[in-house]
């Protein structure tokens, strides 16, 4: 092949990598942004990362089937790179939900204004403050760090090792589940002592009804403890960069 061909096929497979990247990862992947930008921007990063980044590619003759296996390589990179950037990041969303489902707000539903889906108000307000925290702190170049450690962990033309990828994505998984625990736990236990204290109100008052005092007292502690736990999530943003750098297979 031609020089010049290689270097198309280079800037395809970069291309590949980030727009699959940006198709799945968050903040890059909002309806809220235009698609024009969106497009501006994976082709600016494109242009910069082809140039920068290495290339395993032989001067040899690439053939057609071979070309389309190195852009699904590309493809596997930036599904499993945004695959552990979005788990990470519903932390805060599945811990709001664990919340509000202990203040009965199971039916509640809002519109959410990124992704344009319904959503539970409480979760989405704890995850809006969670990113605004995030771009605060220049979040966005971490994303963007991430990119740029691929390429210097898996370069264009390089053979996916899946077995690190996976592992990388269910190691996501687990981190998100027991980070999100971690979230509620204080919570929980303060909705567990409210059932104790009205369970113990039921035997000494039996015609009290419970289940309609239950209520609103659930739902003043739950706002409650929301208002205790906000200030916590900045913590979190830091948490969230050192986990980021752990988990990704890079």
């Amino acid at each position: 092949m031609e020089i010049t061909t290689i270097e198309l096929l280079g800037f395809a497979m970069v291309l590949t990598r980030l727009s699959v990247f940006f198709i799945v990862a968050p903040i890059f992947s909002w309806q809220t942004i235009p698609p024009v930008i969106k497009i501006t921007i994976v082709l600016f990063l494109t242009i910069f990362f082809s140039v920068n980044a290495p290339l395993e590619l032989n001067a040899g003759k690439v053939s057609l089937i071979e070309a389309i296996l190195l852009l699904s390589n590309e493809a596997v990179y930036g599904l499993a790179l945004g695959l552990i950037t979005i788990l990470m990041f519903s932390v805060i969303k599945l811990s709001g939900s664990i919340i509000e489902n202990e203040m009965g707000f199971t039916m509640a539903s809002t519109l959410d204004p990124f992704t344009g889906e319904s959503g539970q108000p409480l979760s989405r307000l704890l995850e809006i403050v969670f990113i605004l925290l995030f771009l605060s702190a220049n979040g966005h170049q971490l994303l963007l760090l991430v990119i740029s450690k691929s390429y210097q962990a898996f370069p264009s033309g390089h053979i996916p090792d899946l077995p690190v990828l996976l592992d990388g994505v269910v190691a996501a998984g687990t981190t998100m589940l027991a980070a999100c625990l971690r979230l509620a736990a204080p919570m929980l236990a303060a909705f567990l002592l409210l059932l104790v204290v009205l369970a113990v109100f039921a035997r000494i008052m039996p015609d009290m009804d419970i289940l309609f005092i239950s209520m609103p007292l659930r739902a003043g502690l739950g706002l409650m403890m929301i208002g205790i736990f906000l200030p916590f999530i900045n913590q979190f943003v830091s948490e969230f960069a050192d986990w980021m750098g752990k988990l990704l297979p890079l």
